[in-house]
């Protein structure tokens, strides 16, 4: 009769002993859970230089400060500290400086009373004028072997300090949050580009491809996307700058367009808006019989003339719409001839797919030319036909 009652006992107990625990687990409280990274030209802090004045040195060269945002700040529990004017930022920043980023963040375990942990990096900001001197190879080698570190953290450039990207003046924003969140509104204006994480940087930079990192300017504790830095493939160093309407250019050219818009001006220099719905993109490549090399893209969108100022105009008449559309797509010609003549005239750089097309649409083409496609890309001919179709005036026709 007892024996029912002690085989479930013993199966109960034979169950319990094999569950899979998190034995292994800490204590979110007991991790410094770093948010951010800041990569700076090498510059020792204040501090730094206070502690090495006292004995705090090691061998090593200064041609990195990392800064570290590490989230949440350590509460004490009370409410002793704080005092009546508010909390403050629920974020620290930390930095220290070296040749080597796992030796820096080894060295802030002897500042810090809780290990740094890399599960949570959302955002990697890289000065220019650090790109201009050390490769990203060596810069994100690190971070693609740390097994700790995701490859969804996103990677940006900055012209300025990359530090002051991860300080805000909003007492309840995290900033390397607030950047990951900004990348929302690329449905909004293509100015904003979708962002590189670290698995699309690898294959880009194993791939010797040129490309670009949207670029962050801070100012005044506010932050914005401001154009993009172009990455050379085979040297793997920052060259240059291209402006918010260069990003949103290669949009165009690539048909990755979600939504913006395309301002000019009518023949009576009054401002009128187009509003884009969608946007379509073909790149056809041709290739003669003598091996010359060609790309005619073809872009069609659709969208709404959402704004007129000229009151003199009637914008639900055929020719007024037709004089519109024209000077839309006279707009955004500009604008990529533009942005075409900055890669292939000032920075010999193809970042906008050209080489991809030709490598799937002519593979034997490719082979030939892909060592040392950048510099061929320039001396290629690209041509646009543009077509911009108003499809309606929004909620008034007035």
């Amino acid at each position: 009769m007892c024996r029912r009652p002690m085989l479930s006992l013993l199966l109960a107990f034979i169950l319990l002993i094999t569950q899979v625990g998190c034995w292994s687990s800490k204590e979110v409280e007991e991790l410094s859970i770093y948010t951010g990274l800041a990569l700076d030209k090498g510059e020792l802090t204040p501090l730094e230089q206070n502690l090495e004045k006292k004995g705090s040195r090691y061998f090593k060269k200064n041609k990195i400060t990392a800064s570290l945002q590490i989230v949440p700040k350590k509460s004490s529990g009370s409410t002793e500290q704080q005092g009546g004017g508010g909390q403050g930022p629920n974020y620290v920043n930390i930095a220290a400086t070296g040749d080597s980023l796992l030796e820096i963040f080894r060295q802030l375990s002897l500042r810090l009373d809780r290990p740094v942990i890399g599960h949570h990096l959302k955002v990697m900001v890289v000065a220019t004028d650090l790109a201009k001197e050390q490769t990203m190879q060596q810069l994100m080698d690190f971070v693609l072997r740390d097994n700790d570190i995701r490859p969804s953290c996103l990677v940006f450039l900055s012209k300025d300090r990359a530090a002051n990207t991860l300080v805000t003046k909003y007492e309840d924003e995290v900033p390397s949050i607030h950047i990951l969140y900004m990348l929302r509104n690329h449905f909004r204006t293509s100015k904003v580009m979708r962002g590189v994480n670290l698995s699309e940087l690898d294959g880009l930079m194993h791939s010797k491809k040129s490309y670009i990192l949207q670029n962050i300017t801070e100012s005044g504790g506010e932050l914005e996307f401001s154009g993009a830095g172009v990455i050379k493939g085979d040297t793997g160093h920052w060259i240059g700058t291209l402006g918010q309407q260069d990003v949103e250019s290669i949009g165009w050219i690539t048909g990755d367009v979600k939504g913006g818009a395309v301002k000019t001006y009518d023949k009576r220099n009054e401002a009128i808006t187009y509003e884009i719905k969608s946007v379509k993109s073909k790149i056809t490549t041709k290739v003669t019989e003598g091996n010359d090399i060609s790309f005619h893209v073809k872009i069609e969108s659709k969208g709404r003339l959402i704004e007129n100022w000229d009151d003199k105009a009637d914008p639900t008449e055929t020719q007024n719409m037709k004089e519109a559309e024209k000077e839309f797509e006279e707009q955004v010609t500009r604008r990529i001839k533009s942005v075409m003549h900055k890669l292939q005239s000032e920075y010999k750089v193809d970042v906008a797919g050209f080489g991809d097309h030709l490598h799937i649409e002519k593979p034997q083409v490719w082979k030939k030319v892909k060592d040392d496609w950048d510099y061929k890309f320039s001396k290629i001919p690209v041509t646009f036909d543009i077509k911009l179709s108003i499809t309606d005036l929004g909620s008034s026709a007035e």
